[in-house]
């Protein structure tokens, strides 16, 4: 390995000779092995002071570990980091932090039952003084950094109160507490909903007066939008580099696949089946103890594809869980092919044929330390195709487990491996793979295509529309409204808990939708 200087535990020269500004950072050929795995192949990339470089590629191209490696997480087995010209070396996180650089994690990095500054303190050494820790001024510095950055966020809140978008924006106050002045997003904008997507191209755009940035992302508009360099990784190495404004959405995605991505439409004149799912008046509390849904009505039909349109925030998330037995409901029915399952168990709604792809994949779709086959089959270990008696049929699993990584091109070094090793984009399709594989009888999907590539994408809603083809009704849950009018028959639109309008698909446009999602009824 190409050995840099080692930052010695106090503070770091170097540092002050750059008078605390990134001016530059490379890493040349950096090159890392897993076991069965070349993760990275002699990749190099340069950021300049001010620029913000989009690191984009397919699912397991190497993104996230080429960052992990920057930020002294992983070591390389070769090449050098270079910041400023002067060669370095991250011996962990630490040495990366008091270079003052900073990384928002795909999963963000916070104690739910804790408030803001209290996350926030974890990490803040300056707070403490004679062996006790000065909570008033972590409180203070979360309150100048997020008026300084306009990032406005509750110092008091507790994290498990926040929405996904404003805990993102806890994450990048955290980062900027600590002091960092060159940014790493991995994938920030995944699980943001489209105005705050906005609001936060808007605000790094204004950040990087004063820092440098690197963008890591799947959707190619807010790449087209934020940076200014784009590279991209396939397979571990660099296939192309080049200046983002040359080249338009569609050609980058062609350079990240190698191939031109048409995404599949609903050709949509199919007439509608018998309800197999309706549900009537329910009511649902949220954590909070407020109301989430408030006297919600809506029907599925048989083959058909209805996708819940709405700002985060308006009971999607306690609906798709009141479905699928994971909420008590206060009142109201969801009659499921003729049986009424609400307050029903899991256990029950899966048996029932129900096919699930939750908001919360780490949590909620997978058990991160079991391996990629044993998720597989979570659902189905007991069947007879899996297991006979209280022993289980290991080539069976090994051999389904092998075809469906095939099928849905899951990245990673065998079957074996933890589900939870993998990148956010490779355990979504670990989860669409189990989901899809059972073949259920309904399928509630929520946000199927988060943080996927676009060639995963193009697959992924192919096979959505396979399902509708063969008589499944599917609820798609999701905020890109792009997706949901590709593929849904009809669009109900959810405000504050409760139905504004269901329009088929001919009637729906981006700005009618908008508007309903607002909150403004029509005449």
């Amino acid at each position: 390995m190409t050995e840099g200087r080692a930052f010695p535990p106090c503070l770091f020269s170097f540092i002050s000779a750059m008078d605390n500004k990134i001016r530059s950072l490379r890493m040349e050929h950096i090159t890392k092995r897993f076991p069965g795995v070349l993760a990275s192949d002699d990749i190099s990339i340069s950021v300049s002071e001010g620029e913000v470089l989009a690191l984009v590629g397919e699912n397991g191209a190497g993104k996230t570990t080429l960052m992990n490696i920057l930020m002294g997480l992983y070591q390389p087995d070769e090449g050098s980091i270079l910041i400023n010209d002067e060669p370095v070396r991250f011996r962990g996180p630490e040495d990366a932090f008091r270079a003052g650089l900073g990384m928002v994690h795909q999963t963000y990095m916070l104690v739910p039952n804790m408030t803001v500054t209290e996350n926030i303190a974890l990490g803040y050494k300056k707070a403490w003084k004679h062996l006790r820790l000065d909570m008033k001024e972590v409180r203070d510095r979360v309150m100048e950094v997020s008026s300084h950055y306009g990032l406005s966020v509750n110092p008091d809140a507790y994290i498990w109160q926040l929405s996904v978008g404003e805990q993102q924006k806890v994450e990048l106050v955290k980062t900027l507490c600590l002091g960092a002045r060159f940014l790493i997003l991995d994938e920030p904008t995944s699980a943001l909903t489209p105005q705050e997507v906005d609001e936060l191209i808007v605000l790094l755009h204004r950040m990087t007066a004063e820092l440098s940035i690197i963008f890591i992302s799947h959707k190619l508009q807010e790449v087209k939008a934020l940076s200014n360099k784009v590279t991209i990784l396939r397979h571990g190495k660099v296939v192309f580099s080049g200046n983002t404004d040359d080249f338009s959405s569609k050609e980058i995605a062609a350079k990240m696949t190698g191939h031109e991505i048409v995404l599949p439409r609903n050709p949509g004149g199919q007439d509608r089946g018998e309800a197999v799912l309706s549900i009537k008046d329910l009511t649902v509390m949220s954590d909070r103890k407020t109301v989430a849904l408030d006297h919600l009505s809506l029907d599925v039909s048989a083959g058909e594809i209805v996708g819940l349109a709405g700002v985060s925030g308006n009971g999607q998330r306690e609906l798709a869980e009141a479905i699928n037995g994971l909420r008590k409901a206060e009142s109201g029915s969801i009659m499921f092919f003729g049986d009424d399952i609400v307050n029903k168990s899991p256990h029950d709604v899966i048996a029932k044929g129900m096919g699930y792809i939750p908001e919360e994949r780490n949590t909620e779709g997978i058990v991160p330390s079991f391996s990629i086959k044993e998720n597989f089959v979570l659902k189905d270990i007991s069947s007879e195709t899996f297991s006979s008696g209280i022993f289980t049929k290991q080539k069976k699993i090994d051999e389904s487990a092998e075809r469906l990584v095939k099928r849905f091109d899951v990245r990673c070094p065998g079957t074996g491996t933890a589900a939870g090793s993998l990148s956010g984009g490779n355990i979504q399709k670990v989860i669409l793979a189990r989901e899809i594989e059972r073949k259920p009888r309904f399928l509630v999907a929520v946000y199927p295509t988060r943080g996927l590539d676009m060639g995963a994408v193009e697959f992924i809603h192919s096979e959505l529309l396979k399902i509708r083809e063969s008589g499944i009704g599917i609820l798609l849950i999701s905020e890109e409204l792009d997706e949901i009018m590709d593929l849904s028959d009809r669009i109900a639109v959810i405000y504050k808990g409760s139905i504004q309008r269901v329009l088929p698909k001919a009637e729906a446009t981006a700005e009618r939708l908008g508007i309903l999602m607002a909150g403004v009824k029509e005449e």
